[in-house]
């Protein structure tokens, strides 16, 4: 592995928050999967609905609105929200409960939450805690469950601190990209993004991938759930070389990839010398 060092500072990794959000297709597991928009970095690239925390996702009124928030710490719960926040406006899915019943947001109510809050929310001229105070809804953070945490390499100048969610998408609420950051969407299987990634059919980032196999060994939402609450997180701060054609990752034997070393060739422009993780 080449020495990759060099005496600049790294920067200091953004706390950013990712979901994997699943469904059981009529072929096995699916997973809701995006393209950002071709203004947007990485825009070549399939990724999942997520991004960087927000300051109003450290709104300690929307803290009291968590389910969870009594069993987590101000930075978890915090994460959490951003997740809640990222998948609504980058998927319309709202992983939210009526105040009253406790019962997840159905369809119906998520569609007409989507039509008047997700523009709003997105652009920032509303927040997620408006949204739930307006419409007696609590954050059901407690249907995320921590799947991986990766932080960007020290040698890229753009890094981001990311945690990793599964979450089992609402029966009957229906998911799409908004049109802004997100190009196209699809559900897809994780073997079928990772085969057509290989073929060209698009881009996937090596943290993608390796993500998509791992919760593709199973075959259903329940089984990638609870195969998910039974593991051990280990952080993936990896060691890189990096060379003209692309990037080698070294990745620790025990977060359960099945590999320590995964190559990304290089699939954006030279100015974007940063990685989103």
């Amino acid at each position: 592995m080449q020495d990759q060092s060099n005496d600049q500072t790294p920067a200091t990794p953004v706390p950013a928050a990712t979901v994997m959000l699943l469904r059981d297709g009529a072929d096995g597991l699916e997973v809701f999967m995006v393209t950002r928009h071709p203004a947007m970095w990485f825009s070549s690239a399939l990724v999942y609905p997520g991004g960087k925390l927000d300051p109003s996702d450290t709104d300690p009124r929307l803290v009291e609105l968590c389910r969870s928030a009594s069993d987590l710490t101000a930075d978890q719960v915090a994460l959490r929200i951003c997740a809640i926040r990222e998948t609504f406006e980058e998927s319309g899915i709202l992983l939210a409960c009526e105040r009253d019943s406790g019962v997840l947001v159905n369809g119906v109510r998520g569609a007409q939450l989507e039509q008047r809050y997700r523009a709003g929310i997105h652009t920032g001229k509303i927040t997620l805690y408006d949204m739930a105070k307006a419409e007696n809804l609590t954050l059901a953070d407690d249907h995320l469950v921590p799947f991986a945490h990766w932080i960007t390499p020290k040698e890229f100048p753009r890094r981001f601190d990311t945690h990793f969610y599964l979450a089992r998408t609402p029966a009957d609420q229906s998911a799409s990209h908004d049109d802004h950051e997100a190009a196209d969407s699809i559900w897809v299987r994780p073997a079928v993004a990772i085969a057509e990634a290989e073929a060209g059919d698009h881009a996937l980032m090596l943290v993608t991938r390796v993500n998509l196999a791992k919760v593709g060994r199973s075959r259903t939402t329940q089984e990638a759930l609870d195969a998910a609450r039974a593991a051990t997180i280990v952080t993936v701060n990896p060691p890189v070389d990096i060379q003209e054609q692309g990037v080698t990752y070294y990745l620790p034997e025990e977060a359960g990839y099945g590999l320590t070393e995964g190559f990304e060739p290089k699939l954006f422009p030279s100015n974007d010398k940063g990685r989103a993780i």
